[in-house]
């Protein structure tokens, strides 16, 4: 052999290894990398290769799936009262991805979480059973709430008080998932994105509003935890009408007439005394307001339920009077249901916050439990002391104050009202908030409900949280303690 034999036949060897070295990487170290890639369509065919699992509520599925005619999708997924529960489900869909319990659980829920695998399947390669998503959601009390919103832009919250089990989670208007989950022609999805209410936000999460005298709540915690006031009969500072701090502004209450003048705390909340909390704040000062927001969950980026809910917001770095405005939560205060169900709450629970959550048990096809979230993880927020004042004048405000609409028939039911500016200058309709708990003595069930309504169509004149946001907290309640 001459040596430009020889030479070509060595290049040609290394050509043939290195041809084999990088089949070696690709198959070797680059295979799991391309199979799990989005835009490998092999992937998505293997998700959509049999049923899916489900999200669970008491016991029986709130999704499903059904079988696509055509194409090389054999399933999709598919929705029982998906308007009642999209909150809760959010979507899946296969052109536009996953959102809420759908997305954090997808791996779970089609089949391809490695924690659902036997040793068999893992050398076959064999596709496993999906598992199950399995709530914490108590249908009567979202059936309640959904019915009760109605045609109403808002939406409203309810927990367990001593657990932190999330009840019922509604945000409207809904929309329905299955409509949304196969290959679609994309008419359904434009109609929602471009729907200027915006059904596809969880408005019970993630649209934190001003929660105007609900607020009230908190500021009248941190004056009692830091003893500006011996007790909520003690009367207050209070002068009315009120000056803002350094300004001509005059702040004014709903009730001219209400004896808001050095109003006790009670009172100050029964009749939602402006002029109290706000010298309330400033007494107190900005720093010692947050402080106590933040330990009620304001400001925490990572509220998880499992979903994320948006932070609710108590603003820094303010003059006086934008801390009056605070406190009777205006200024740039902000919160979701989620967080003012979680201030009565606690207040329900003596002090007590216990995490939120609506998912008890993740769980593989056998039934054995993948993940789990306890029942009753708590925090102290305030004294006992303080969360039994603040209840007894939660209870005065429904009896006999400006919550009357959430009385229940043979419950302990206590309540705080708001009405928040919306727009510049307040030009927009309101915001009407309620927030609450109920407890029955002879049951012993408990459940704290907070309640948003955005949008009701209502003449300005007739938007309040009595009016409105209560008689929804009234019906969620009154399910719960069934």
């Amino acid at each position: 052999m001459n040596k430009t034999i020889r030479r070509a036949s060595v290049f040609a060897l290394l050509l043939v290894l290195a041809l084999l070295g990088r089949a070696t990487w690709v198959q070797a170290y680059e295979g799991k990398a391309l199979a799990d890639d989005k835009n490998n369509r092999r992937k998505v065919m293997a998700q959509y290769a049999q049923p899916l699992g489900n999200i669970i509520v008491a016991g029986s599925p709130v999704t499903g799936s059904k079988e696509t005619e055509g194409g090389d999708l054999a399933y999709k997924r598919d929705y029982t009262d998906g308007e009642l529960y999209a909150a809760v489900t959010g979507y899946s869909s296969q052109a536009y991805g996953a959102t809420q319990l759908e997305g954090i659980y997808a791996d779970v829920l089609d089949g391809t979480d490695d924690r659902l695998k036997n040793p068999l399947e893992a050398l076959t390669g064999k596709q496993q059973d999906p598992g199950d998503v399995l709530t914490t959601i108590d249908p009567a009390v979202q059936e309640a709430g959904y019915q009760a919103l109605g045609k109403k832009k808002g939406a409203a919250v309810a927990i367990d008080p001593k657990t932190g089990r999330i009840l019922g989670m509604i945000s409207t208007p809904s929309y329905d998932p299955s409509k949304i989950a196969g290959m679609t022609d994309g008419a359904s999805w434009r109609e929602l994105t471009t729907d200027e209410d915006k059904p596809l936000v969880n408005r019970a999460l993630r649209q934190p509003l001003p929660p105007g005298s609900t607020f009230k709540l908190v500021v009248a915690a941190a004056a009692l935890e830091e003893k500006l006031y011996g007790s909520v009969d003690t009367a207050t500072d209070s002068p009315n009408p009120y000056t803002l701090p350094n300004t001509r502004t005059v702040l004014k209450n709903e009730n001219a007439s209400a004896p808001c003048e050095n109003a006790t705390i009670r009172t100050a909340l029964q009749y939602s005394c402006n002029n109290v909390f706000a010298k309330m704040a400033v007494d107190l000062g900005q720093d010692k307001v947050k402080a106590m927001a933040d330990k009620f969950g304001f400001d925490d980026a990572e509220q998880d339920v499992p979903v994320r809910a948006y932070p609710s917001v108590y603003p820094s770095g303010m003059d006086k009077a934008q801390t009056a405005l605070t406190g009777i939560g205006q200024f740039d205060v902000t919160a979701t249901p989620l967080q003012m169900a979680m201030v009565s709450a606690a207040i329900a629970n003596d002090g007590l916050m216990a995490s939120p959550h609506m998912v008890s048990r993740v769980v593989d096809s056998d039934g054995d439990t993948l993940d789990s979230f306890e029942d009753g993880d708590t925090r102290r927020i305030v004294s006992s002391g303080t969360a039994e004042q603040l209840r007894s004048a939660m209870v005065t405000v429904v009896e006999k104050g400006t919550g009357t609409n959430a009385a229940v028939s043979g419950a302990e039911v206590g309540g705080k009202t708001g009405t928040a500016q919306h727009g510049e200058n307040n030009s927009k309709t309101p915001y009407a908030w309620f927030t609450s708990y109920a407890k029955d003595a002879e049951t012993g069930k408990e459940v704290a409900v907070a309640v948003l309504i955005e949008d009701s169509g209502a003449a300005r004149s007739e938007v309040s949280g009595n009016g409105l946001a209560a008689p929804v907290a009234q019906k969620m309640m009154k399910a719960a303690l069934r």
